[in-house]
């Protein structure tokens, strides 16, 4: 089933997550869900603050970066089947040089900015079958986990935007709180009793 994605502004997304276990009620539905979801709003991830649930659970499947033809072979088959369910995530290192990447996000519709996030990751969770990992990811793998990661901290790409980039998109952020935009995807928005 296709979820409404939660819009900038509600409270869920700033909300730190809580952990769950391998009892949480539909667990395996709602992992089809958020997929379904993501798939349907051109996404490469989502977590579950976007979708109403203050949890520590994410999604990440990058396989729409096959496509881009600034990557080098190795990465862009990488990227191709990197698809992983995260659960009770915790970034154990961040390491490498900083490196900027334009980023969006299906909660902060027709808005991307430059944001700088180091290289690699070291990254503990477990799986949709509550199986622990502990994985070492780089490059745009990277970034896109640590970008689902910050949403199951409270955290959105705005944040890490300069002073100055935000007051330039302080209006365009209001109207997304308003419900003023027009998303090829059902959102949540905080201004609109739905």
């Amino acid at each position: 089933m296709i979820l409404p994605i939660y819009a900038y502004g509600h409270p869920v997304l700033r909300k730190m997550g809580v952990d769950i276990d391998k009892d949480y009620e539909n667990l395996t539905q709602l992992i089809e869900n958020m997929q379904e979801t993501m798939v349907n709003a051109n996404g490469i991830g989502l977590a579950a603050p976007q979708i109403g649930k203050a949890i520590r659970l994410f999604i990440v499947d990058t396989s729409p970066f096959e496509k881009d033809e600034d990557l080098d072979d190795k990465e862009r088959e990488f990227l191709a089947n990197f698809k992983k369910v995260f659960i009770n995530a915790k970034i154990l290192k961040e390491e490498g040089e900083e490196w900027v990447f334009n980023e969006g996000c299906l909660s902060i519709p027709d808005i991307t900015e430059d944001v700088f996030r180091q290289e690699k990751i070291t990254i503990e969770y477990v799986d949709e079958n509550f199986e622990k990992h502990t994985d070492v990811i780089d490059g745009l793998a990277a970034r896109v986990v640590q970008h689902e990661y910050d949403h199951i901290e409270g955290v959105l790409f705005t944040d890490k935007i300069s002073s100055l980039k935000k007051r330039l998109i302080k209006k365009r952020l209001e109207n997304i709180t308003k419900g003023n935009v027009n998303p090829s995807y059902r959102m949540k928005f905080p201004s609109l009793k739905k």
